[in-house]
């Protein structure tokens, strides 16, 4: 079986209602291993999401047009939302109120549907309407391209630094496999293994099983699964003595202050960002304090235009120049 066929197994056909997963058996190999994401709608067509494409199945599993394809059902919906939830909705709220649920393997489910809402607050989602599973696939050698530019030369220290993408660009899997070459060691690049410490607030990153990473991460990496980014890192930097913290998705102004006190106490930090470009980013409250007080070495621009984890370019923020320019070399990352 490819990469893609058993994550389908393992993970994923569990969670899906008999005729779903009989619709994505029958989807050609081929097609099936450009799978990143399969989008669920009530009423709407089965989709698979290739990258940065997307074809709707029929159901036979083949491509097909938007009047032949294979369309979703209110039960398909409530059967799979079911299955996710372990028939225990309420179990799951506080992963309901982000509006995602992160499933065995590191895979990601985006639900949107109707909103509970109390003074402004989001307390739950009801009635599911659409559902997105994202497939987690780790990729050896996927940050071969960063890796010579996070060392320094001289002072062999690991550089602070930010990947910045919008959604569906390959980050994490990007992130993931930097943390694994960094604590294996790359003797060609001179980098000694070195001990990290991982805060996967999302259970993305390390897709641990209770509490133990499931993907390779190498031999030199704690990690605290599903513990809030802000906290964590403290945590991992007072018990673990990390050289190096890495975690995922920057965003409110807790993250902020504890990458600033982390850096600030000489832990190198590898973290990743939402966003476009540097100038976009700047202007966000909160991480773009950290962007104009120059808190981040170099800065990794991801995109998908030639595919997911296409590396745009690298810049050094404190000699503001580019480092590293796509040279239109295509990679895969998931």
């Amino acid at each position: 079986m490819t990469n893609t066929q058993d994550i389908l197994v393992q993970h994923i056909y569990p969670l899906l209602p008999p005729n779903l997963s009989q619709i994505l058996m029958a989807v050609p190999v081929s097609l099936l291993a450009k799978v990143t994401e399969i989008r669920i709608r009530a009423n709407q067509p089965l989709v698979l999401v290739l990258g940065n494409h997307d074809v709707m199945i029929d159901v036979f599993g083949q491509a097909a047009s938007q009047a032949q394809a294979y369309y979703c059902t209110i039960q398909d919906l409530l059967k799979t939302f079911q299955l996710l939830c372990k028939n225990s909705v309420y179990a799951f709220e506080p992963e309901l109120r982000q509006g995602y649920l992160t499933i065995k393997g590191g895979h990601r489910v985006g639900l949107a549907g109707q909103a509970t809402a109390f003074d402004g607050t989001v307390k739950t989602l009801t009635h599911i309407s659409s559902l997105n599973i994202r497939l987690a696939r780790a990729i050896p050698g996927c940050a071969d391209i960063i890796l010579p530019f996070v060392i320094d030369s001289v002072s062999r220290r690991i550089y602070n630094i930010l990947l910045i993408s919008p959604p569906r660009c390959g980050k994490t899997t990007i992130l993931r496999d930097l943390i694994r070459q960094l604590s294996t060691g790359k003797a060609t690049l001179g980098i000694v293994g070195v001990q990290i410490g991982l805060v996967d607030e999302r259970s993305e990153i390390a897709a641990c099983e209770n509490g133990i990473p499931s993907v390779d991460l190498g031999p030199r990496v704690d990690v605290l699964d599903a513990c809030p980014k802000a906290s964590g890192l403290l945590m991992l930097i007072r018990s673990m003595a990390p050289e190096v913290i890495a975690t995922d998705e920057l965003g409110r102004a807790e993250d902020a202050a504890a990458v600033r006190e982390a850096i600030h106490a000489g832990v190198s930090v590898l973290a990743t960002v939402h966003s476009r470009t540097i100038n976009e980013l700047r202007e966000r409250p909160y991480i773009g304090e950290l962007v104009q007080q120059k808190m981040f070495d170099r800065y990794v621009i991801l995109s998908n235009r030639l595919g997911p984890g296409t590396i745009e370019k690298i810049i050094d923020s404190r000699l503001e120049k580019t480092v590293y320019a796509c040279s239109n070399e295509v990679r895969e990352c998931g």
